[in-house]
């Protein structure tokens, strides 16, 4: 095949999204077909009171190409940022996403930039995913004004409102009702559009899971609950935690699927069918069938619960950019060689933004007093002596 090269990346284009992101040295998307290719998911969906959608998954070699290449970055962005928090350069809380790019991925292609997503704190990877840039996550976890929430918010808190993407919460479970209120902001304005809810097992238990789609059922709002089941939260087993793991049921009431996380295909296709479902009949729960390499936090080894051979069968046997990287050869979609060209450039393409990222300048500490109130009200900000006026906010 021929293939074209460009030029490595100039600090510009750090700036990019993820659309963008990588240059692809050795092929560029455009010259990839567009023609439908038709490719059936690794397992069979399982649905609660509602058809399951067919397995028969319409692709194309461009998209496939896409998958592996953003999948690839997210891969690479996670290992950067666990080594970051090792060398104390992001502090506070980190929650690694490694294993679960499918969900981002897969999401992203079945919806439009107008559907919104609301997730927990494992969030890096969606950021990217809702249109996000390199430099605005780097720069977040290290603190920095350049981030996305100017260095404020931390691993925890991404956000980008122009994406649909509203957090990054660091309450457990506490995004799912405001998830509802986006969906039955929706429903009011009447464009057609959903709101994907993420959270993880663990948050599954939460009461105020269940009031919200309690709401979302009766109001029929265009609500999709998408529970991230890695199986476990914080560390505890999901049958330690759940009376019924099967959590694609737990809404009773309502439809729910329980799909392999693991496959992006099968993820994209039900994320369509979900949206098709909630714009007409009400709230749907998902079930993530997934899986995280790295422990819950950066705090937690991740190997006192489970064994190293049950991690390393799952990157052995479900994988997600390993799966694509196998369509890609069996349809001679790429090469091996080009597929590890794309790999050694997405860790360039990291390395070159993280120092990038370490030039940028630290919040000034009146920063802190900035986005806190409503402006006009004059408000004055005082030490905790009352002795010492620290700031008139506008």
């Amino acid at each position: 095949m021929a293939l074209s090269r460009v030029a490595s990346p100039s600090p510009l284009n750090l700036l990019k999204p993820l659309s963008s992101y990588l240059s692809l040295r050795r092929r560029s998307l455009s010259s990839l077909s567009t023609e439908p290719l038709t490719v059936d998911t690794s397992l069979p969906f399982t649905a609660h009171r509602c058809e399951e959608p067919s397995r028969a998954v319409e692709t194309s070699a461009a998209e496939l190409f896409s998958f592996f290449r953003n999948m690839t970055l997210m891969l690479w962005i996670e290992i950067a940022a666990n080594s970051l928090y090792k060398a104390k350069l992001i502090r506070g809380f980190c929650h690694l996403y490694d294993g679960q790019e499918a969900v981002a991925v897969g999401m992203e292609a079945a919806i439009t930039r107008k559907d919104c997503i609301i997730t927990a704190y494992r969030d890096h990877c969606t950021f990217l995913s809702r249109g996000g840039t390199l430099i605005e996550v780097f720069a977040e976890l290290m603190g920095r004004r350049d981030g996305c929430s100017k260095g404020k918010g931390g691993s925890m808190h991404f956000y980008r409102k122009e994406g649909g993407f509203y957090g990054g919460h660091g309450i457990v479970g506490a995004q799912v009702p405001l998830g509802c209120g986006l969906a039955f902001a929706q429903k009011y304005s009447k464009d057609e559009t959903v709101t994907f809810s993420l959270y993880g097992d663990g948050a599954a238990n939460q009461g105020q899971l269940f009031e919200a789609l309690n709401i979302a059922a009766l109001w029929d709002l265009p609500s999709i609950f998408v529970c991230e089941n890695n199986h476990y939260g914080m560390g505890t087993a999901e049958w330690r935690a759940a009376k019924s793991p099967a959590y694609y049921k737990r809404g009773d009431y309502a439809p729910g699927l329980k799909v392999d996380g693991m496959d992006v295909l099968a993820v994209k296709q039900a994320c369509k069918f979900a949206k098709e479902f909630a714009l007409k009949k009400g709230p749907i729960i998902l079930e993530m069938d997934t899986y995280r390499y790295h422990g819950h936090s950066m705090s937690d080894p991740g190997s006192t619960y489970r064994t190293r051979d049950e991690i390393s069968g799952v990157r052995q046997e479900r994988d997600p950019i390993e799966r694509v990287r196998k369509l890609l050869l069996v349809h001679e979609i790429s090469t091996e060689k080009e597929l590890k060209d794309i790999e050694k450039e997405a860790r360039k393409e990291v390395d070159e933004v993280i120092a990038k990222a370490k030039e940028s300048q630290m919040p000034e500490p009146s920063d802190l007093f900035k986005n806190v109130y409503v402006k006009g009200l004059g408000v004055e900000a005082w030490g905790a002596d009352r002795k010492e006026l620290k700031a008139t906010l506008p």
